[in-house]
């Protein structure tokens, strides 16, 4: 009763997942009353990330009492394929410098230092960081209010625009599958063409600003929808980063789609792989781990 309490509690903060995540715990709780339910949350594995990386420069009653700051999401993704990319590389996780790059309609790049999350570029909710789909990612609050000033717009259409109106298909007035994104690129759509070069070039500022953080990267990871599947996508991010020390091995990258293979070459300072996340197994390792104890 008291996780649930707790559950609710968190309603405003994760509005679209918290209440129905509730009502599936109640509804199984009806089905099956003898069973034991196990809570995994998203934001867990970043709970490790130290205040100088999640507080916001805002008057700090407002952390006080509302607890605003950044959370991170697809930390459930980022614990698995750090574990499985360090030993594809043969790294010690332990001991290791790594970043994760969640690509997808949503999407998010994590900072994992000795296989430790300390920053995550989504925050407080899904919306920050990198372009999405349909989200705007990170957007100056001024802009935000001046265009709800100019077009009359109250919060909740600020809200629907920067999560279900914003992100590429905002951009590129296209879609936001990135497939269809591609197509019309080729076709010479120019904001098309904007919007792809935004999405790939947020990526690879994420990388070089957790490079930075961690004062260095042994490896990068991609997974998610385009991590693991766009192979354009991973060349764009990636061959731009030969200052960190990466070498590109465009064949194997070529032959890579949904599956675990490094996609640097073998003499690459930093490693570069393609991870396919399995959040459920991670949830039902939690779960099997809770229950046993």
């Amino acid at each position: 009763d008291d996780v649930k309490e707790k559950i609710r509690s968190l309603f405003d903060i994760a509005p679209l997942h918290n209440p129905a995540n509730l009502e599936g715990i109640l509804s199984m709780e009806k089905v099956l009353p003898e069973v034991t339910q196990v809570a995994v949350f998203d934001t867990s594995f970043h709970q490790s990330i130290e205040p100088i990386n999640y507080l916001y420069a805002l008057p700090y009653e407002y952390y006080e009492k509302y607890r605003v700051r950044r959370y991170g999401f697809h930390g459930t993704s980022h614990k698995f394929v750090a574990k499985v990319g360090a030993a594809l590389a043969g790294l010690d996780l332990e001991n290791s410098k790594i970043i994760t790059c969640h690509i997808g309609n949503g999407a998010s790049v994590t900072a994992i230092e000795n296989g430790k999350s300390v920053c995550t570029s989504m925050g407080f909710s899904p919306v920050d960081g990198l372009v999405m789909g349909t989200r705007s990612g990170d957007v100056d609050p001024s802009a935000l209010l001046f265009i709800a000033e100019k077009e009359g717009m109250n919060l909740a259409d600020i809200n629907t625009m920067i999560n279900k109106r914003s992100g590429v298909e905002g951009l590129s007035g296209v879609s936001s599958d990135m497939r269809d994104i591609d197509a019309a690129y080729e076709a010479g759509n120019e904001r098309a063409i904007i919007a792809r070069d935004i999405y790939y070039g947020r990526v690879k500022q994420y990388i070089g600003k957790y490079a930075a953080l961690m004062g260095g990267v042994d490896m990068i990871i991609f997974t998610g929808g385009i991590g693991e599947n766009h192979v354009l996508a991973r060349k764009m991010i990636t061959t731009q980063l030969g200052y960190l020390g990466v070498e590109f091995n465009e064949a194997v990258n070529n032959e890579t789609r949904g599956a675990d293979a490094l996609i640097s070459t073998e003499n690459s300072k930093v490693k570069v792989a393609v991870v396919t996340t399995d959040e459920e197994l991670v949830i039902a390792r939690d779960t099997m781990d809770i229950v046993s104890k």
